[in-house]
Parts: structure tokens; C-alpha cells; sequence
């Protein structure tokens, strides 16, 4: 079992805590740490904070993290593709990588923050936010594989475009796919490294969804390709190893070889890390 860290958020307030937790599980061996990818939050019934919209830019925020850290892979979950131009959202990643030496992995979402598409971009009806990811994505690994693109999409072109260098991973960084949607989910199943589908209310119909992602994967004969993550974004109540050990063999049963390990967010959230990392992580590595 693989364990990617959670529930950081990309609040500014919240820098030093940032830092501080994903440093201390870069050394105690976490495979992944992922934040979210918003420039406003807005008023939400589980973050109720006044200062929702001010946030750190998330791409930049872990190009300062991987300077600091040597071994953990460092991602989204997730990145909308239609809030930015796809184009320069694949400079960027690749970029990513080339400095931190192929450990980033790229969340791949449709957005549904409203407001911060309505501030920073444009919103539109969910059908073709996933369309413009759909396509927007399939740009980006053209300009990761190919050396000059021309491509000429419904929403998205390019002409002659050249994204040198690279990535350093091949032939692209890791996908992650992480939502409930239909759509979304039978594009997990064609392009995910990474599958992560929330259980906001239990396991009821996780079974179901992920037979949609594998039947889209059989499809194009890279069902053994995807590897499935469970666990929770976000964490409440006190810390308690025996309840990790729980989720952790409920994930186990639903097929799933990496755990979304997330704390309560409080004063010893670090030293809670270091706990989890020296009482459970052994049984599983």
C-alpha cells in the first residue's frame, strides 16, 4: 500500500503548516502529497472559513515544495484543465518536473468551483467543461510526446507549438482522475494512472462507478494500467491509529493500492503525521 497525504488545503494562512507537513512526510517515506487546486473557495457548507478565497497558487506553491523535498511525488487533487489554457498548463507541469526530477503527478479534473471560474475565467454548463477537459487533455500530452503541435479542437488550438524540454517522466507525468461523473469516470478509464473516486457517503455505489471506469478501460486494453486510490480528502476528530487501520483494510477491500491518508487539521498535525507514519505505515510497506 502506497500513502499520499491529504487534507492540506492551499489557504495562505495556512504556508507555514503547508510546508511543515509535507517536509516531515517527505522523510518519514510518504510515496505522495496532494493540494487542491482553487484560486477562490467561496462559501461552502464543509469550509467554512473567512478567508476561503485567499489562496496560494497551487502549481507554483509546489514547485516550492519540491525545492525543499527529495523523494515524494507532489500533485493535485485536482487541477480543472478548462480553468487555464491547456497549453501553458502542460509548460508548466513539465516544467514541474524537470526540477523536481519526475515526481509530479497531475490531477485531472472538470472544475466546479463557480465563482472561481466566473472570477479568473469562464463557466459553463458541466457537459462541455467536460468536453473542454476531454480535449484540453489530449492537447497537453501531444505537446509532452510530440515535438512541434498543431492541433485544431472544438475550444483549444494550437499551431507549431514546441514544449521542450520534456517531462522527465515518459511518456508524460502520472494522471489522476478523482470524481463521480459518468463522463469523467469513462475518461479515467481511457487515459488514468490513478483512479480516485470519493466515498462522500460510504462505500454505496463505489462498485458500480468503478465498473464504469474498468469496463472504459477494457475498451482500450488498459484495465491493469489504472491503479485505484480510497480514503478521505479531509479529517475530523481526534487521532486514532486503530480507526487508520481500519480505513486502510476497508480501502484494501475495495481493491484500492493507495491510501489518501488525511488528519485533523490542528496544532500537532505534524507530530500526528509522524505517529501515523511510525505506528501503521509498517504493517503496509
Amino acid at each position: 500500500m502506497k500513502f499520499f497525504l491529504s487534507g492540506l488545503g492551499n489557504w495562505a494562512s495556512d504556508l507555514p503548516f503547508i510546508v511543515k507537513a509535507v517536509l516531515e512526510a517527505d522523510k518519514l517515506g510518504f510515496d505522495g502529497a496532494l493540494m487542491p487546486d482553487h484560486y477562490m473557495w467561496g462559501e461552502l457548507k464543509w469550509h467554512k472559513r473567512p478567508d476561503s478565497n485567499a489562496t496560494l497558487e497551487t502549481w507554483i506553491m509546489l514547485t516550492h515544495l519540491a525545492a525543499k523535498t527529495e523523494q515524494i511525488n507532489l500533485g493535485t487533487l485536482v487541477t480543472p484543465i478548462p480553468f487555464r489554457p491547456p497549453g501553458m498548463l502542460a509548460k508548466m507541469v513539465a516544467t514541474l518536473d524537470v526540477l523536481s526530477k519526475g515526481r509530479v503527478i497531475f490531477g485531472v479534473g472538470s472544475g466546479w468551483s463557480q465563482v472561481e471560474f466566473e472570477g479568473y475565467s469562464e463557466w459553463n454548463e458541466p457537459r462541455v467543461r467536460v468536453d473542454k477537459t476531454k480535449e484540453g487533455l489530449e492537447l497537453m500530452m501531444k505537446l509532452w510526446t510530440q515535438e512541434k503541435v498543431t492541433f485544431e479542437g472544438e475550444y483549444y488550438r494550437a499551431n507549431g507549438a514546441v514544449l521542450e524540454p520534456k517531462p522527465i517522466q515518459q511518456p508524460y507525468p502520472q494522471l489522476l482522475f478523482g470524481g463521480r461523473g459518468e463522463r469523467m469516470l469513462k475518461l479515467a478509464g481511457r487515459y488514468a494512472d490513478i483512479c480516485y473516486i470519493p466515498q462522500f457517503q460510504g462505500i454505496e455505489g463505489y462498485g458500480e462507478k468503478k465498473e464504469t471506469v474498468l469496463r472504459a478501460a477494457k475498451k482500450m486494453h488498459r484495465a491493469d494500467k489504472i491503479t485505484f486510490m480510497a480514503g478521505a480528502m479531509g479529517s475530523k476528530g481526534p487521532y486514532d491509529s486503530k480507526e487508520y487501520f481500519e480505513k486502510i483494510e476497508a480501502a484494501k477491500g475495495t481493491g484500492a493500492h493507495i491510501f489518501l491518508t488525511s488528519f485533523p487539521r490542528s496544532k500537532n498535525f505534524t507530530d500526528v503525521v509522524r505517529r501515523f507514519a511510525k505506528e501503521v505505515m509498517p504493517s503496509y510497506k
